[in-house]
């Protein structure tokens, strides 16, 4: 009987592999190239030749008008205040509850887990909470957008679970030396727990930044909208082959996809610098429960 050789057939399979892997990322970068090509081809050349990937022409008009277009513009800015502010938020409520939970001598310290634990099964509803909101004088105020969103029970479930892996031998010695908790807290617990602290910043940075639903639910101003809900609106427009008052225009398919490249380009950017954090924020947090 012949034997399997494994050492023949690793060959054939890391090409296999690497084939795989190839087509993949061929099939996801596609669309990504699609869009970026296409907002720097003029309007005619998209009406007359129809799907392509490389034009004939390249042209920034479409980026030059989004720079002028002020509600555009206004509502770029919207979300970068909006994710800068929402996300040290995030993290301040998320970091400290996810501390003090952490600590066994808390007393309470099973009821409340088992209260986050419960809002990851159960929602209060858009309705509950909408009231909610109207009553507090939120409606139209960014805040509605930063405490309904303030903590995720996930988050805050794997964050407590990483600092419960600090050693507590060494949180003792710090308080032998005359280390307060908040001493304690900012100078050696959120140092130590820097990869969790990255990776969960990302995460609601992606949520702040791509806020829509509870945008349109809480803010009626228009000029608080931030990027995502200026996009649908923009889309809805050029679909509907309605005009924009401020400037007649139809938006053309370059602008279109210029606008989605500009709300893409500021997450992009930052995902390298945090991505060698992941696996070990997501993994180390999830030893203990």
């Amino acid at each position: 009987m012949r034997r399997f050789n494994a050492r023949g057939s690793q060959p054939i399979f890391t090409v296999l592999t690497t084939g795989m892997l190839l087509v993949s990322m061929l099939i996801v970068l596609f669309p990504f190239l699609y869009v970026v090509t296409t907002s720097f081809a003029p309007r005619e050349e998209i009406v007359s030749r129809g799907f392509f990937v490389f034009p004939h022409r390249w042209t920034i008009n479409a980026y030059g008008y989004l720079m002028s277009n002020r509600q555009f513009m206004t509502s770029f800015l919207n979300a970068v205040h909006i994710t800068v502010l929402g996300t040290i938020v995030n993290m301040s409520f998320t970091s400290l509850m996810a501390y003090g939970l952490s600590k066994r001598w808390l007393k309470g310290r099973k009821a409340l887990n088992l209260m986050v634990l419960f809002t990851m099964l159960f929602g209060g509803g858009i309705i509950p909470t909408y009231l909610v909101v109207k009553s507090l004088h939120l409606i139209d105020s960014y805040w509605s957008l930063y405490l309904t969103g303030a903590i995720a029970p996930f988050h805050l479930i794997v964050m407590r679970s990483f600092f419960q892996n600090i050693p507590l031998e060494l949180e003792e010695a710090a308080r032998m030396d005359g280390c307060g908790e908040w001493r304690l807290f900012g100078r050696i617990v959120l140092p130590l727990s820097l990869p969790a602290v990255a990776t969960f910043t990302l995460f609601y940075a992606v949520q702040n930044w791509n806020a829509y639903f509870n945008a349109v639910l809480y803010l009626n101003d228009s000029d608080k909208w931030p990027l995502q809900v200026f996009l649908r609106q923009m889309m809805n427009e050029a679909n509907d082959s309605m005009e924009n008052v401020s400037g007649a225009f139809e938006y053309s398919p370059s602008v279109k996809m210029a606008a989605i490249v500009i709300a893409a380009v500021p997450l992009i950017a930052v995902y390298p610098f945090l991505q060698k954090y992941f696996n070990k924020g997501m993994l180390m947090g999830s030893v203990k429960g």
